[in-house]
């Protein structure tokens, strides 16, 4: 009599300790924080999808009364229609800072920065579940104020070339989503985040040819214009709806502050994943 059992061919198989069982890239994951972000955010879309496409369309009333009388034309069109891809994009970007540099900040300071921490996610995945959440509420903002603006008397957002308003709109958000990422990790409270909104992004916003065309500054200033990334934002944005800008009126010169963004974002990405893989001001 024989006392071996048979082998069950169906017999399961554990990993050994320590080794992991999801795939390279944990999707289950980064869909679940993407998600999580999102509905932060559009529990209150009043106050962060809404209300800043009403206070955008207040910019554009107040700037075209006082400005754009007279059927005054800047770029060959009237001022509400030049001014307003600038004020749409001006939207997306402030947004997406807003939104990247609120979860590990409101993490730290509410005591819960573990849930970020603590889940299977790999600091790149982490990273990229918080970028994707604030673009996608920039491009929230952005379709609302667009829609507010293509209602405005005046102003006509017919595309001329699209691929320059997703790729522009697309790295602005990309941009202020990495610098609001990071912004989150340096600040010990809000105070440290409305410093860099109200001193920084809210000055490179406004003072980057959104309301005017840079021709008409002294050349010192042009200078100092065109080395803010925002302006290449903006311009480019506005390339796409009215087949001019200040960086040029020609896909191909355009095309060069587009390559140019996609480096400076690509830079500012991997400081960003640098900055949060070293845990500074995280895991202290």
């Amino acid at each position: 009599m024989n006392d071996t059992a048979p082998s069950s061919p169906d017999k399961i198989v554990f990993s050994p300790p320590g080794q992991p069982v999801m795939g390279r890239v944990n999707r289950l994951g980064l869909w679940t924080l993407y998600m999580k972000e999102v509905r932060r955010f559009f529990k209150v879309q009043m106050q962060t999808v809404w209300a800043p496409a009403i206070t955008t369309l207040l910019f554009l009333v107040i700037f075209t009364l006082a400005m754009g009388r007279g059927d005054r034309e800047i770029l060959g069109v009237n001022f509400a229609t030049f001014v307003a891809p600038g004020l749409i994009v001006m939207g997306m970007m402030q947004n997406a800072f807003a939104n990247g540099s609120f979860s590990l900040l409101g993490g730290k300071i509410q005591g819960t920065i573990i849930d970020y921490l603590m889940p299977p996610l790999s600091n790149l995945e982490l990273l990229v579940g918080l970028v994707a959440a604030a673009v996608t509420r920039a491009i929230l903002v952005g379709l609302a104020v667009a829609l507010a603006m293509a209602l405005y008397p005046g102003v006509d957002l017919t595309l001329r070339h699209p691929w320059a308003v997703v790729w522009f709109g697309l790295m602005g958000s990309v941009m202020l989503s990495l610098l609001g990422v990071l912004t989150s990790i340096w600040a010990e409270k809000f105070d440290h985040n409305a410093a860099i909104t109200n001193f920084i992004v809210a000055p490179l916003s406004l003072l980057s040819g959104t309301f005017y065309v840079i021709d008409n500054l002294a050349p010192v200033f042009q200078t100092i214009s065109r080395a803010n990334p925002f302006f290449y934002v903006i311009s480019g944005f506005r390339f796409g709806f009215l087949g001019q800008s200040d960086i040029g009126d020609t896909n191909m010169a355009v095309m060069h502050g587009a390559i140019g963004l996609g480096v400076l974002n690509a830079a500012l990405a991997i400081a960003t994943y640098l900055v949060l893989r070293s845990g500074w001001k995280l895991r202290s």
